[in-house]
């Protein structure tokens, strides 16, 4: 399979390949440490008392690292300077893994590990996760890890399938199309484009050479081809949409998706240009327990109070700094109104980081890059999101959760719903301080931004769960510690 499904994300199979690779290695690097910090010739067996459980445990930390610091997503173009990347990122990540050790350490005595057998299982899972990183990622770009698909149609949908790949920098590797192995292959994604298939009935938008003709039997072609899944990319499927053939496919095991749902299985997010309400009322998701509601209720207050006790000698630095750069005057935090769940308006409390009086005439302004009404404290604080924190007390008090689309204020909510479709539909979940769409796109200073953004929180309210909305916070340092869409 291309991807593994889980709790209506998809993870594609290559990083799922990856995680239970680098789980094994991470399990066998403390057996590692063990044997380089000890002689492995006179230890006793008690020695190794419980040291599978413990290094479960160092494995699974060490993991939830470097999902934190985005290791499990495609990896950008690196050239010459792979190693030395893929070396910083591993460390960065083993550190932050570390770090959560500790904490593991501190509530459960009993997995401590001694200093120095970490310390050389820390530096032999560096090695052998960089190298393992490497060699993998140098097969990842050949065909051998990713899905064969056939795209239905050669109009306009069809065409941004390849568009769309194009907008992201991908690279293309044109292979022969005139035998077996002819292939689209837009780097680091999950899949290759076997061809196009004319239904006679659309304008063509792709290049002629990359049309195939399957035949009568088009489960036959995909057979005798190796293709996995079918992406029905037609305009107008009320015309000719071979349901037959489609259906025998379906059959046989090969994956049959429509245009939207392929976009949203490969991208994370809802295409607004071309959704419609009958699409999201009968589409899967879009539906949350009393049970899992419940759930994530109480994990909101248990992580909001958590966060706040770790932080709060920061929380109380900040304050004090904000208070001595205005001169021992004015507020320190700042109350503003923004839209929350079911369009009711609430309280947003957060660090103040512009000058006082910052929007004339108190009309409501959009934040823009290098805005001159930041602070020299603000633009700190804003950078490591310090300036986000003071919103823990909005989670406790039920106004936002830990996770869900960002918090808009009330004149630019009425200006967008009444521009973009659906834009009212993201307040059917508690909008949250962290969330999916600062995960995939930078900060929005305009309406186009705002609408961008839009799409990966549709995706959003129709997958969230509990599992998302952990991998989002994890995922979530990345952004702190790079300062990625901060402004």
């Amino acid at each position: 399979m291309a991807t593994v499904r889980l709790f209506n994300h998809h993870i594609r199979t290559p990083f799922v390949f990856l995680i239970l690779s680098e789980f094994v290695f991470l399990f066998l690097s403390i057996y590692i440490g063990f044997f380089l910090r000890f002689d492995f010739v006179n230890f006793q067996p008690e020695d190794i008392h419980n040291l599978p459980f413990k290094a479960v445990i160092f494995a699974f930390t060490m993991i939830l690292g470097m999902v934190a610091m985005g290791q499990y997503q495609a990896p950008g173009t690196q050239g010459r300077h792979i190693l030395p990347y893929t070396i910083l990122r591993v460390s960065i990540s083993l550190v932050l893994g570390t770090i959560g050790l500790v904490l593991v350490y501190y509530v459960f005595p009993d997995s401590l590990i001694g200093r120095g057998v970490t310390a050389y299982a820390l530096a032999a899972s560096v090695v052998g996760i960089t190298i393992l990183r490497v060699i993998l990622f140098r097969i990842i770009d050949g065909n051998s890890l990713r899905k064969k698909i056939l795209v239905l149609g050669i109009g306009k949908l069809a065409a941004d399938i390849i568009q769309f790949d194009e907008s992201t920098s991908e690279t293309w590797n044109g292979v022969s199309i005139d035998n077996k192995n002819r292939a689209l292959s837009p780097r680091y994604a999950s899949y290759v484009i076997h061809g196009f298939v004319d239904t006679g009935d659309e304008e063509m938008k792709v290049p002629e050479m990359y049309i195939v003709k399957p035949g009568e039997r088009l489960v036959a072609y995909c057979l005798e081809y190796e293709i996995d899944e079918i992406v029905v990319a037609i305009g107008d499927r009320r015309k000719k949409v071979p349901v037959d053939d489609l259906l025998d496919c379906k059959l046989t095991n090969i994956e049959v998706l429509e245009y939207m749902a392929f976009w949203e299985k490969e991208k994370g997010l809802l295409r607004t240009d071309m959704l419609n309400p009958s699409w999201l009322i009968f589409c899967d998701g879009c539906r949350q327990g009393t049970f899992e509601s419940f759930m994530c209720r109480i994990f909101d207050v248990f992580a909001s109070l958590l966060i706040l006790s770790f932080m709060l000698p920061f929380l109380v630095i900040t304050a004090f700094l904000i208070w001595v750069e205005n001169r021992f005057s004015g507020p320190i935090f700042y109350r503003q109104e923004r839209v929350g769940y079911n369009g009711r308006p609430f309280q947003l409390l957060k660090f103040r980081s512009m000058v006082v009086g910052a929007e004339i005439d108190g009309k409501a302004q959009w934040a823009s890059r290098g805005d001159p009404r930041v602070t020299l404290i603000g633009r700190f604080i804003r950078k490591v999101r310090i300036d986000e924190l003071p919103q823990m007390l909005n989670i406790l008090k039920g106004d936002m959760s830990m996770v869900g689309p960002r918090p808009e204020r009330p004149e630019f909510v009425e200006a967008l719903s009444s521009k973009f479709p659906f834009y009212s539909t993201r307040h059917r979940v508690k909008p949250g301080l962290a969330g999916w769409a600062q995960l995939k796109y930078p900060y929005g200073a305009d309406e186009q931004d705002a609408n961008n953004k839009l799409q990966y929180d549709l995706y959003y309210v129709k997958n969230h769960s509990i599992l998302m909305d952990m991998l989002i916070l994890l995922q979530t340092v990345e952004v702190v510690l790079f300062g990625k869409g901060a402004r």
